[in-house]
């Protein structure tokens, strides 16, 4: 019975050598690295640095370094996307949705208090994506969602008459995927927030205008 016994705590034993990190934690410490020094300009060793864990840790939970890269750039567009559904499906006028939408996406541009660092695909992911097909197609993908997402709204405005029935929904979801990108850019090259609120403005103005 005792020989029993031990062998059922051993089974329930957990074996190896057990987590001392949270994988969302160093995901999103490894994501701020990308960030902040772009990807060819982020090495192993900074990733190492800023999650805490050693280079055979790192490739055991989340593949080399690419591999982390794509994982980060595939969470951010995950964040981006709901941030961005919740601020276009909360209610309210078409201007006062749109402004929504930017407001969301500027506290994700000004979300680091250290450093500002805009937009993590447009900041990191453009610059890859010519020579890597992977980035390219995830990051061709993400801004096709957004696009889709403010096409939606822009019907669902014109059907209720607050745009003019000859409105064009793709057009203007395109132009407003364009002033987001260029608030993204504007941001990491240090243009104030409220100078940006004010570019949005302007936009949503000449959109719904």
């Amino acid at each position: 019975m005792r020989s029993s016994t031990k062998t059922s705590k051993a089974e329930k034993r957990p074996r190896g050598r057990p987590r001392n990190y949270e994988p969302e934690a160093a995901l999103r410490q490894a994501a701020e690295a990308f960030w902040k020094t772009g990807y060819s300009g982020t090495s192993l060793d900074d990733i190492s640095a800023a999650t805490g864990m050693n280079r055979p840790s790192l490739r055991a939970a989340f593949g080399d370094k690419h591999e982390i890269y794509v994982k980060a750039l595939s969470e951010y567009w995950e964040l981006k996307f709901a941030t961005m559904r919740k601020a276009l499906g909360s209610g309210g006028t078409l201007p006062e949705t749109l402004m929504k939408v930017y407001d969301a996406a500027l506290s994700i541009y000004f979300s680091n208090d250290d450093q500002v660092l805009g937009c993590f695909v447009v900041g990191t992911a453009v610059t890859e994506a010519p020579g890597d097909p992977e980035i390219r197609s995830i990051a061709a993908k993400g801004f096709q969602s957004l696009d889709a997402d403010f096409e939606a709204r822009f019907k669902l405005a014109r059907a209720a008459g607050e745009l003019k029935p000859d409105a064009d929904p793709k057009a203007l979801a395109l132009l407003a995927s364009a002033t987001m990108h260029s608030i993204a850019i504007r941001a990491r090259t240090g243009s104030p927030r409220n100078d940006l609120r004010k570019v949005a403005q302007k936009a949503v103005s000449v959109i719904c205008g």
